[in-house]
Parts: structure tokens; sequence; C-alpha cells
């Protein structure tokens, strides 16, 4: 049976708690769509490619990690957003939207499930807002533990090893852009920090703290916490749930 827009939200509300976060951009309802809700798509980020994927799917609602709308950004409705915007409107698809509460939530969130996918056992936080997750390790050296990680996510790492080796037995994590994170993780006590992007600053910190900094993709690292959490909402008001993994090499 259909479910009210209404109680969708309150229920990805409920599970998430975006109040409790200072955040980049707009948590929940980002889009307006159909009052009724039967089919859910969720995925990584609210791309032409994810509204069109879900346009097929006969979707009323889409659920992802990244929205439409950010702190800073130009507001004119032109170019790409007109284009993403006009789909979603024509065809009364809501959009709902959580970032950093999607990254935190400690059984479903994007951390969580990436840790659960690598084998870990998140036993801390750390960081801004407690998103980064710690836990114990036992890898010979960061060359394994980066063998390890392509072999799960299917992607190659950029590993800058820190201390050539080292043996790793505490890893800290968070997933997407988190290479800010680097040296609150080292102050964490960790051997290894797994992110998805790497800035130049990070290469020198690594060699010089011995920690090693292994950087796996944005997108391939926040794969796994809209799905989920989609997924668990949808069980539980017996709604259709499909996640559409749109490729993206970043």
């Amino acid at each position: 049976m259909p479910l009210s827009r209404d109680t969708l939200l309150q229920s990805f509300d409920a599970l998430l708690q975006p109040e409790r976060f200072k955040d980049y951009g707009p948590n929940g309802l980002q889009v307006e769509g159909k009052r009724a809700v039967a089919r859910i798509v969720s995925g990584v980020t609210a791309s032409r490619a994810l509204i069109d994927a879900a346009i097929a799917a006969q979707a009323d609602a889409i659920f992802v990690h990244h929205g439409l709308f950010w702190r800073g950004q130009d507001g004119r409705v032109t170019g790409w957003m007109k284009e993403r915007l006009q789909r979603l409107l024509a065809h009364d698809i809501n959009l709902f939207a959580y970032h950093l509460p999607l990254d935190a939530h400690p059984e479903l969130g994007n951390n969580a499930r990436l840790g659960a996918e690598l084998g870990f056992t998140a036993e801390a936080r750390f960081g801004e807002q407690e998103l980064g997750f710690a836990g114990r390790a036992a890898y010979d050296h960061a060359a394994a533990l980066a063998r390890h990680v392509e072999q799960v996510l299917g992607r190659p790492v950029t590993l800058v090893e820190g201390e050539p080796g080292r043996p790793i037995r505490r890893v800290a994590w968070c997933s997407g852009g988190a290479q800010g994170y680097f040296e609150a993780a080292i102050a964490a006590g960790a051997d290894a920090f797994l992110t998805g992007e790497i800035s130049e600053p990070q290469a020198h910190l690594a060699r010089e703290c011995g920690v090693a900094f292994l950087a796996a993709g944005h997108h391939a690292t926040e794969r796994y916490g809209a799905p989920a959490v989609a997924a668990q909402v949808a069980a539980q008001w017996g709604l259709e749930h499909r996640f559409i993994d749109i490729a993206n090499p970043a």
C-alpha cells in the first residue's frame, strides 16, 4: 500500500536525526512530488542519470546522499540544475537527501556499512561531529590493507604508505571527501586512515607521521548508506525499493 510523503519523511528523519548535525545543505525533502509513495529508488547522487533511471523504474521517490542544494552554490535554476529539476517536477517525484546524517548513522550509515563491507569493527568515533570511525585491524603492512580494500570495492586505491612495513593494528575510516580528518585519525591512534579522496597535504603528513593514507574513491566509499536506509524504511512500510548505482570514477 502507498505511504504518505509526510509519513515517509518522518520515518527518515526519526532514523537519521538531521537536527543533530551542522551540514552543508538541507537534509530531508528537497523536492516535493506526489503525496503517496509506493516505490523508492535509492542512489548516491541526484544526478540526471539517476533521475532518468528512477523515471524509467516508475519511482515515486528518490533517496540519496548527495542532493541538489548546497551552501554557497549559485541559486539560479539554469543548465544542469534546470535539467534535473525539470525531470523531477515533470514526473512528480519526491527527492529526499541526507548528507552528514547518512554518513554518521551507527548501523546503516555510509561509514558503518563501509566498515562492515571491509570487515572492520567500529570501536570508537573521532573527528568533527564524530563522523570518523576507528577499530582494530590485523594487516602486516599498509599494502596488504590496500589490496584488501581494492578487492572489496573493485577499484584501485591510492596508497601513501607512511612508515614502510609498519603493521596495521588500528584503522580509521571516514567515507567520501574526508581527507581533512586525517590529523584527527592520527591523534586517535590509527596506523592507517581510509577515505575517498586525497589532497596534496595528506601525502606529506602520511610520510612525516608514519601513518598510511588510503584514498579509495568518493563514490566507491559512499555506495552503502543510502540503500541500507531506504531498504529498512521501505521494508517497515511495505514499499518497493531498488538501489541504482550510477558508475562514477571519482
